[in-house]
């Protein structure tokens, strides 16, 4: 029997989790951010060796006994970032283990096949994509300054700027004037006005994310259009996945989505401009929402690599098992 650890490392978490070669959970641990831009290497390290140790624990299992280690890890996007997570996690005392950008454990996740796009709509963005010859390429996820435009940040900025500019009449009324000062505890829009100007480095709270579906819902224009701004540049970003990758040689390509934007929100404007966009330019493509926690992503790269088929049963215990 092979042991399995599969761990997710993100902005809000680190997830580990481990099985048996049968797909049964054995154990799970959770502990803080697990993106070293974030935390520091120190911090890092100290969230991945607390998450592992909670599922080992539980699973009653040593490091040694481990087969395979996988690690899913944001921030994982650069050659620099790469080889830094390499050093810190050499530290750990697994003998056979690898690293993945959290967005191919993703698409991992959501790909039967481990060929497609998938498409990551959290609190950031980003889009990766893997064809079937192995390459990899990756679009965004450096945030807005680099050509990102979309995530929760991008979605509550562009609130908080539809807010202002209709409070000051010089955009079209929207009800994020009364709504997004309420989110957050205000009264008024001039309140929270002026206390952002006092707090010019403080980010917008994802709150603000929430509201603009909330306001969506209510038919207002500006929401709405914020979330289909947002559906046309992920669906951009999918296009220039295709386009400079390649050699897909599937059809239809799978489109994974991943992240509480598309996830949660599941906002009919932004995903039907989605699919819209990506599907002028690549008609044979399919839409996929993940059905199990990203951790398995990682999990099944572990599988992967220990050449142990996952088959349609392991498959169902992992969607089954929800997250922490």
């Amino acid at each position: 029997m092979d042991y399995i650890l599969g761990v997710d490392g993100g902005n809000s978490k680190t997830y580990a989790v481990i099985v048996n070669s049968n797909g049964d959970r054995l154990g799970q641990g959770i502990s803080g951010n697990g993106n070293h831009q974030g935390t520091g290497v120190d911090k890092f390290l100290e969230n991945m060796q607390s998450a592992v140790n909670q599922a080992l624990n539980e699973a009653r299992l040593q490091p040694s006994e481990i087969s395979f280690a996988q690690f899913g890890l944001a921030g994982a996007d650069r050659e620099k970032d790469i080889q830094l997570l390499r050093n810190a996690l050499a530290t750990l005392p697994f003998k056979d283990w690898d690293l993945a950008p959290d967005t191919l454990e993703g698409l991992r996740a959501g790909s039967r096949t481990n060929i497609g796009v998938v498409l990551v709509c959290g609190a950031g963005t980003n889009a990766a994509g893997r064809n079937s010859i192995g390459d990899t390429v990756q679009t965004g996820g450096f945030g807005y300054r680099f050509g990102d435009g979309a995530g929760g940040g991008f979605i509550a900025l562009e609130a908080f700027r539809a807010a202002v500019r209709a409070w000051e009449l010089r955009g079209p009324q929207t009800l994020l004037t009364e709504m997004l000062p309420a989110s957050v505890g205000f009264q008024r829009m001039k309140d929270m006005y002026h206390y952002y100007l006092d707090h010019l480095h403080e980010e917008f709270p994802l709150t603000f994310t929430l509201t603009v579906h909330q306001a969506a819902d209510r038919g207002d224009a500006e929401a709405i259009n914020i979330l289909k701004k947002v559906g046309w540049e992920l669906g951009l970003a999918a296009n220039s996945v295709i386009k400079r990758l390649g050699n897909f040689e599937i059809e239809p390509i799978p489109i994974v989505l991943v992240g509480s934007v598309l996830q949660e929100g599941k906002n009919p404007y932004l995903l039907n401009t989605l699919e819209e966009t990506v599907k002028n330019e690549n008609p044979a493509s399919e839409f996929i929402n993940l059905e199990m926690e990203p951790v398995y992503g990682a999990i099944l790269l572990a599988m992967d690599h220990l050449n142990i088929k996952a088959n349609d049963d392991i498959l169902t215990k992992f969607s089954s098992y929800g997250g922490y």
